[in-house]
């Protein structure tokens, strides 16, 4: 029989800090265990990410090999899967890796197959459970446990948006009626008296159209872009390239 994989107490959770987008509609954000891999981890593990609905985490059972791999594309009916395969030293204390990973944030790979992990977007709010599984060529070497459950965001229904504001009280109403006609007619007055003055000063102004006729205008030219130069490298290189 296999050896049982070692238990690791790391718990994955999404991070705590503030974070744009740490949980959406389709996706959540994890943060990067480092260091929690590094006394049973080869050059050529890997580690891996299990997402199960929170209530089939317990059913879900370790593969042998990667073959075994549950895909993306059986969640509906399998209620979990792997994803996110990443090379065991990417989790190493010396990595220079994001601190975030992003679950469900790949739209592009919907239809791929079993032997490529799909990392899709997850189709409904949940709650899900995720842990991490380290995988050797014999079969899973550690694991995580168990993180709390996770629920995403529920998309704003259409339905449920009001088409008209609320209906204010009827006294509002008429107030908010007569203050608008208030307003409109006291508009009225005042451009009619501006437009009166105005009128009567244009009538005595001499806007000398002799001199307005004689002066030229010229516009500013802007020549067309001209493709610029190739950066030294870009052209045929030593003779009998080209």
């Amino acid at each position: 029989l296999p050896t049982p994989p070692a238990r690791l107490p790391y718990v994955p959770h999404v991070p705590p800090t503030a974070l744009l987008g740490k949980i959406t509609a389709t996706t959540f954000a994890l943060e990067r265990p480092r260091c929690v891999f590094d006394d049973h981890a080869d050059a050529s593990d890997a580690v891996w990410l299990a997402v199960a609905f929170a209530n089939a985490s317990a059913t879900f059972r370790n593969p042998r090999s990667r073959a075994d791999v549950p895909p993306y594309k059986e969640l509906p009916t399998a209620r979990f899967y792997m994803t996110l395969e990443t090379a065991a030293a990417a989790y190493s204390c010396s990595a220079l890796s994001p601190p975030v990973l992003r679950v469900g944030g790949d739209t592009a790979c919907r239809d791929q197959g079993r032997q490529d992990p799909c990392n899709g977007p997850l189709p409904s709010p949940g709650p899900y459970r995720v842990k991490f599984l380290l995988m050797g060529c014999r079969g899973p070497k550690a694991e995580t446990r168990w993180s709390e459950p996770i629920l995403l965001r529920r998309a704003v229904s259409p339905g449920t948006i009001a088409p008209v504001p609320t209906r204010r009280g009827s006294d509002v109403v008429v107030i908010s009626s007569i203050l608008a006609s208030l307003g409109a007619v006291l508009a009225t007055a005042v451009l009619g008296a501006l437009g009166a003055k105005v009128w009567g000063f244009l009538r005595h102004q001499d806007f000398g159209t002799d001199a307005f006729t004689h002066r030229s205008f010229r516009t500013h030219h802007i020549p067309p872009v001209l493709p610029q130069p190739p950066p030294p490298g870009c052209g045929c290189g030593p003779p009998g390239l080209c």
